[in-house]
């Protein structure tokens, strides 16, 4: 896949505060691509130099080919969904589409066709007449997302998209994107306060104070910063055998033994050399929560993580 988003040691200093400091990342086409840190590291500072509505004090940003970011060209493949929608409560979802489809010079027959392909994709049928303040917060954010696609972006920003909602509406909305996805080759760029989301992640990147604190994929990231872990169900003297010859690091819950080791590959020796050990078990990864506290030394905050 080719880079669609290049940053290439981009600045953006606010007097003495280094907002975004020397960043440099890639972005591949057709990825779910996360972006994580702290509220002040420089997250929104970074997307709003992409959506041109800041100016960069240095570096180089690229989208899709274009060097231009804040022309029209480069303004038109990206599309943005705020975590708070600027839509209308008081409107209807039909005559909200409308009026932004204006605002990017859609009308009449192109907004109808337009409106025609995104409905099944983002099941807006039975929506459209009914006013946006009634309707669910997955359906709301649906809207949202619908109005930041009237004008074919091939980047959709997602700006913390679940915040706030329910873990059933969450997985509504991340099936509309995953369909998106799947059926139009689009470009995904979350920031979340969930590391659930982020584990889903084809590629993530962590900032801290404004500069990049680590990349990779959720795995590579996982591998780098946590151990991994064997819970066992059932304690046998074999397993207390193995536990005090191999010196292993055991936490005691309720029902069951969590045993850290340092990779899968550790895991798979002990369950091998001592096979009796473990008559029910499970050998979990790290976690994404674990991997952000380790490169940053901070918790997310609003999010699954306290």
């Amino acid at each position: 896949m080719r880079p669609i988003i290049q940053v290439r040691h981009l600045k953006k200093y606010f007097g003495d505060i280094k907002a975004v400091d020397d960043l440099s990342f890639e972005v591949r086409e057709g990825e779910l691509f996360a972006f994580l840190g702290i509220n002040g590291a420089g997250k929104s500072t970074t997307i709003n130099i992409l959506c041109g509505v800041l100016d960069k004090d240095d570096g180089e940003v690229i989208v899709d080919g274009d060097a231009e970011v804040g022309g029209a060209a480069a303004k038109s493949k990206i599309g943005v969904v705020f975590q708070d929608s600027v839509l209308d409560r008081e409107l209807s979802v039909a005559d909200n589409l409308r009026f932004r489809a204006g605002l990017y010079g859609l009308s009449g027959g192109e907004y109808a066709a337009r409106l025609k392909e995104l409905s099944p994709l983002l099941s807006l049928d039975g929506l459209l007449k009914r006013p946006l303040g009634k309707l669910s917060g997955g359906q709301r954010r649906r809207i949202d997302i619908a109005r930041a696609l009237l004008h074919r972006p091939k980047i959709l920003i997602l700006d913390e998209p679940t915040t706030g909602l329910d873990p059933q509406t969450r997985k509504a909305v991340w099936n509309c994107v995953d369909r998106l996805r799947r059926e139009t080759g689009l470009t995904v760029f979350l920031t979340t306060h969930y590391m659930e989301e982020a584990a889903e992640a084809d590629y993530v990147v962590i900032l801290d104070g404004g500069r990049l604190a680590a990349e990779g994929t959720p795995v590579e990231l996982k591998n780098a910063y946590t151990s991994d872990f064997i819970r066992v169900y059932g304690e046998t003297p074999a397993l207390s055998a193995l536990v005090e010859r191999e010196h292993l690091c055991v936490s005691r819950r309720r029902d069951h033994l969590l045993i850290e080791v340092p990779s899968v590959a550790e895991a798979k020796r002990l369950l091998l050399t001592c096979p009796d050990a473990f008559p029910d078990f499970e050998v979990e990864k790290g976690k994404m929560d674990d991997v952000f506290l380790k490169v940053t030394g901070k918790a997310l905050e609003g999010g699954g993580y306290a």
